[in-house]
């Protein structure tokens, strides 16, 4: 895969810029997140990741030899969750992202993303992941439904709506 066949996070932007602007809202407030991975038995793996949303892009940096790198490394798919804080309202609603990583190898890239970091803050070496963003999902509950927004590179923005009953869920028509 090339870097012309990534679909950035400043795609995200430009074909639904407020809906980004939301699911970059509800990362913003922490700095962890959950990164889901693929181990090499096809069981998923879950593990903890700072995420950056910078320069048009969704960038995943990790330590070097990791498990979740190597694992990236093998088979690409992630799904990153934004962290839900405390409590159990969530206002802004549940994000998450999915998509292939991309290894960012550069040299110039690698420098320039650690320039970009506070002091201390990017170890000397690291792994270097770009977000090819396949799907974008934010949740909310927007009484007496549960609302899920969901972007996917060449797609309108869906809103699908389910209620807390057995009827089936609901797509809103754009006009």
């Amino acid at each position: 895969m090339t870097f012309q066949d990534v679909t950035r996070w400043s795609d995200v932007q430009t074909a639904e810029p407020d809906f980004a602007k939301a699911v970059e809202a509800r990362f913003a407030p922490y700095r962890h997140h959950v990164l889901g991975t693929l181990r090499a038995d096809g069981a998923p793996r879950l593990t903890g990741i700072e995420a950056d949303f910078k320069d048009g892009e969704l960038w995943l940096g990790m330590m070097p030899g990791s498990r979740k790198a190597l694992d990236l490394r093998r088979d690409p798919r992630f799904a990153l969750h934004a962290n839900p804080g405390g409590g159990a309202e969530m206002a802004e609603g549940d994000v998450r992202v999915s998509g292939r990583a991309v290894e960012v190898t550069d040299p110039d890239v690698l420098a320039a993303y650690a320039a970009g970091a506070p002091e201390g803050e990017v170890p000397d070496v690291f792994h270097l992941f770009r977000a090819d963003v396949r799907e974008v999902t934010r949740v909310s509950i927007e009484m007496p439904d549960i609302v899920f927004r969901v972007w996917n590179p060449g797609r309108a923005l869906r809103t699908i709506r389910r209620g807390n009953d057995d009827a089936p869920a609901r797509e809103d028509q754009r006009s």
